[in-house]
């Protein structure tokens, strides 16, 4: 019994093991390999973050190196902004030179507008060809522009021990070659204008003419009819003589909405009305004659004057104005001489006696009627009662027809008016047909080269355009346990050069921010444009306004062309220079353009795998093999530097050597006489002169890294 107390005794006072209580070493070696096992995951957090951090450094110069590209898309746009422009000004400005050959006013300004046209149309050229080139010398700059950028990026991150170099890479390397097509249908529509522009100038100058004689033909008839009111004219003489009102006596106030027709249909109101209206002015028998024989006139007009018309339409005009019979010789000549009427009786001597009308006294009993021919011809004695002879007929209308307070002498003077109206539309509807007929086959040509003007635009798909890829390394040495000291951890180890890779790419992004910046560049474009008057000075202000409708489209257009025909005084007695305007703002508004796309373009990153697989180029297709090599073999995916670091260099110094400083993209000058506008991009002097062994000292220093990573984990 002792000694099994005395060996219970002993196990409770084991070292590492007592059922009283805590065991003190066993305590300790447990929490020693606890903190241990904390301090070394800190440390290699610590020391996986502190790796990382050229990961960062890498984005940013990937960022810095794509946005080089994207202000090389900006310029593009710039250009291929000018180049539209001046398309559209040099088929506005031919259009315009069209339009002012309808008119002779404007003739001798269609000679300087069609110069113009031509001169536009050759400085297009001109600038297209050499932005063409420009661009192309600036694209084959935009790997060292990227290299210098992410270098720059790289190095501005330097902190205390960090040394930190970047090299960037554009994908593709080399960019397409920019080209800009020719401008269809610019040559036929220039050829075309030379070729009728004479003709359209010779038959407008006589439309002038005739429609000269035309509108003083019309405004005559509108003065007679009611344009004189209130002085004697038709229209006062039915509302005092016939009472007329309302829709059968309108007014008119000016003669262009006034036609012939309204003359007409006022005097066919007026007989019937004048007709119910007729009563002897006294109680004798002449009076009652007279008055007899104005009731068998107002019928008589009433059925002449309704056998009038007028048919005008654009480019006709047929009106019959029938003429009253303002004597006896012309009333001889109607059916108020003809018509068998008027009764007829015999004399005491047995001669036949004709009478005014059957209410004569003497005409009592008449067995027969007769015409005022018949008693002419048979020379029948006059009735002493109603005194009828042919004269009483034919003084019927002598008198109101005679002097102006007369609504027939009224009446006739419009219609002489319409009959030189009539004459004057006749020469002038085949002029004025020939004018439109011929200067709108040129609009149509100005409408088909403005739908064709896309052929002639100036696009890009420069290095970068995939991507960027970026190698930057941190070259900076510290001990393992700075800024965590601990003496849970070894001390005594260095942390080496870190390396990463990045990449980038352009993402349009739907904004007005595209559209600000490219605004902003053509509106100090177009503020070079100089204080040109005249014709110039009108095409500038075209041209300057056309800038904008790069950005903005049709409505711009439509607006500079609306304002440049303000310009012109077209308005004519033809009517063409207002035919001609509305027909150029169809032709301009038929070509529907469309705002350009100006999306901001922003860098942002991607996979360097997304960009290497985008891209058919040796270089993308190493990097590429070296990164699948990484994810299935990390120790020695350090090779990805030392593989493409030289393919970079070669890349950046060949674009260094074809940059000289200040690039000229190429000079806009409209015309002769015009002020030349200048783009062009510049860096410092001193960039050029550091730039090449700037790049070389960037890929040695990236290059010397290699020997120092191999066993260490890349960051990418």
């Amino acid at each position: 019994m002792k000694r099994s107390v005395v060996c219970r005794r002993l196990e409770s006072m084991s070292v590492f093991r007592c059922e009283d209580g805590f065991t003190t070493v066993g305590m300790v070696i447990a929490l020693l390999v606890t903190l241990s096992l904390v301090f070394t995951a800190a440390q290699v957090y610590r020391l996986n973050a502190a790796s990382s951090k050229v990961q960062n450094v890498a984005d940013a110069a990937a960022l810095a190196a794509q946005n080089e590209v994207a202000e090389f898309m900006i310029i593009v746009h710039a250009c291929d902004a000018v180049v539209l422009s001046l398309s559209l000004t040099s088929l506005v400005a031919t259009g315009l030179g069209v339009a002012a050959l309808c008119t002779p006013a404007t003739a001798a300004a269609s000679d300087a507008l069609l110069k113009a046209g031509r001169e536009v149309a050759r400085a297009r050229d001109g600038f297209a060809e050499k932005a063409s080139a420009g661009l192309g010398r600036l694209q084959r700059a935009l790997p060292f522009l990227a290299a210098v950028n992410a270098a720059s990026v790289a190095s501005a991150n330097d902190r205390g021990t960090s040394n930190y170099l970047a090299l960037a890479m554009l994908v593709p390397a080399e960019g397409e070659e920019i080209a800009v097509g020719e401008a269809a249908g610019a040559a036929e529509l220039e050829d075309a204008v030379d070729q009728d522009a004479e003709e359209v100038k010779r038959a407008a100058e006589e439309a002038e003419r005739a429609a000269a004689r035309v509108n003083e033909a019309k405004l005559r008839g509108f003065e007679h009819d009611c344009g004189a009111n209130p002085s004697y004219c038709m229209y006062e003489r039915a509302q005092s003589l016939a009472s007329l009102a309302g829709d059968e006596n309108p007014l008119f106030s000016s003669v262009d909405t006034w036609s012939f027709s309204v003359a007409l249909e006022r005097a066919q109101a007026y007989y019937p009305a004048r007709l119910a209206l007729e009563a002897p002015e006294g109680s004798s028998v002449r009076e009652h004659a007279r008055s007899e024989l104005r009731k068998r006139f107002y019928s008589f007009a009433t059925e002449e004057v309704g056998r009038g018309y007028v048919h005008e339409e654009e480019g006709s005009f047929e009106a019959l104005f029938p003429h009253l019979p303002k004597n006896t010789e012309e009333m001889r000549a109607t059916t108020l001489y003809t018509e068998a009427v008027y009764p007829v009786t015999r004399n005491a001597s047995g001669s036949f006696v004709m009478h005014a009308w059957a209410g004569c006294p003497v005409a009592v009993g008449a067995g027969s009627f007769g015409s005022i021919a018949q008693m002419e011809a048979g020379s029948y004695p006059v009735c002493d009662r109603c005194e009828f002879t042919a004269a009483s007929m034919g003084k019927v209308a002598a008198a109101s027809t005679s002097i102006q307070n007369g609504f027939e002498y009224q009446y006739e003077a419009t219609a002489d008016a319409a009959s030189e109206y009539a004459k004057a539309r006749a020469e002038l509807d085949p002029l004025a047909s020939e004018v439109k007929q011929q200067a709108g086959g040129l609009f149509d040509r100005v409408e088909e080269a403005l739908g064709a003007v896309s052929s002639m635009r100036i696009d890009a798909r420069p290095p970068g355009s995939l991507g960027v890829v970026v190698l930057a390394v941190d070259r900076g040495r510290e001990a393992a346990s700075t800024g965590f000291e601990s003496s849970f951890v070894r001390s005594t180890g260095i942390l080496g050069a870190r390396a990463a890779v990045s990449s980038a790419t352009l993402l349009a992004e739907p904004a007005n921010e595209g559209a600000n910046v490219v605004s902003s560049l053509l509106d100090g474009l177009s503020g070079e444009g100089g204080q040109a008057v005249g014709v110039l000075g009108a095409v500038l202000d075209c041209w300057s306004a056309l800038l904008s409708a790069y950005a903005e489209g049709q409505e711009v257009l439509d607006g500079a062309v609306a304002e440049a025909l303000d310009a012109l005084p077209l308005a004519s007695a033809s009517g063409l220079g207002t035919w001609a305007a509305g027909a150029l703002r169809e032709a301009i508004s038929a070509a529907g353009l469309e705002p350009a796309k100006l999306d901001a373009l922003k860098p942002v990153l991607v996979n360097s795998a997304h960009v290497a697989q985008a891209d058919d180029g040796v270089v993308s297709a190493r990097l590429l093999f070296l990164k699948e090599q990484a994810v299935a073999n990390p120790l020695a995916s350090n090779d990805v530097f030392s593989s493409i670091v030289s393919s970079f260099e070669q890349t950046a110094v060949e674009g260094i050597e074809s940059f000289e400083g200040t690039l000229e993209i190429a000079v806009v000058e409209l015309c002769e006489g015009g002020p030349a506008v200048t783009i062009e991009v510049s860096l410092p002097a001193a960039a050029k002169h550091a730039a090449s062994d700037f790049v070389q000292r960037i890929a040695d220093g990236l290059r010397s890294v290699y020997a120092q990573m191999t066993g260490v984990r890349a960051w990418d």
